[in-house]
């Protein structure tokens, strides 16, 4: 258990921890954004909408940060789209990206875009029939529009987690958004 999940209101003046060896290299975490290689994610949403994402190399696991010459990871953003609760009190989040389709390290998903100081609730993600638990949880205040951000292995285009067939148009180039800047 992490010191923001015991006290939540610390969430406004440090971030929740990241486990460094499941996001993308030179991955940082601030109160309300994720930064990979000098790359907010908040910009990255502005720029292309949800879903979103990121690549770069990837960490290679217990070195503390290491990149991996070889290997890549990539950082993808979805939104909230609707928002149910079992029997229980475990949060529903039907968003708007197909996580089934990628990678997907989900233990890792957390909010973007505000600070919340609500307290840690169990929460899972839904598509249809199928749904995906969130360990550690997510803050209890998550609301429709919200951002989560989670980390996934391998590259990922934002088209793989497109709902709608998921495959990509002939030609249609599948690095990292910041290549086809250049």
């Amino acid at each position: 258990m992490t010191l923001t999940a015991l006290l939540p209101t610390l969430r406004r003046s440090i971030p929740d921890p990241i486990a460094l060896d499941r996001w993308p290299e030179l991955t940082r975490a601030t109160t309300s954004d994720v930064i990979v290689a000098g790359v907010s994610l908040l910009r990255v949403v502005d720029l292309f909408g949800t879903p979103c994402t990121h690549s770069a190399a990837a960490v290679i696991p217990g070195s503390d940060g290491w990149p991996s010459p070889t290997l890549r990871a990539t950082a993808a953003v979805m939104r909230v789209e609707a928002i149910s609760s079992t029997p229980t009190g475990v949060l529903r989040l039907a968003v708007d990206a197909r996580v089934d389709r990628a990678d997907a390290v989900l233990t890792e998903t957390r909010l973007i875009g505000r600070a919340s100081t609500a307290k840690v609730a169990a929460a899972m993600l839904v598509d249809g029939a199928r749904a995906w638990p969130l360990g550690h949880g997510l803050p209890g205040d998550v609301a429709v529009g919200d951002l989560l951000a989670f980390p996934c292995r391998g590259s990922v285009p934002a088209t793989v987690l497109a709902h709608g067939d998921g495959g990509e148009a002939p030609g249609e180039r599948t690095e990292s958004w910041l290549h086809s800047l250049a």
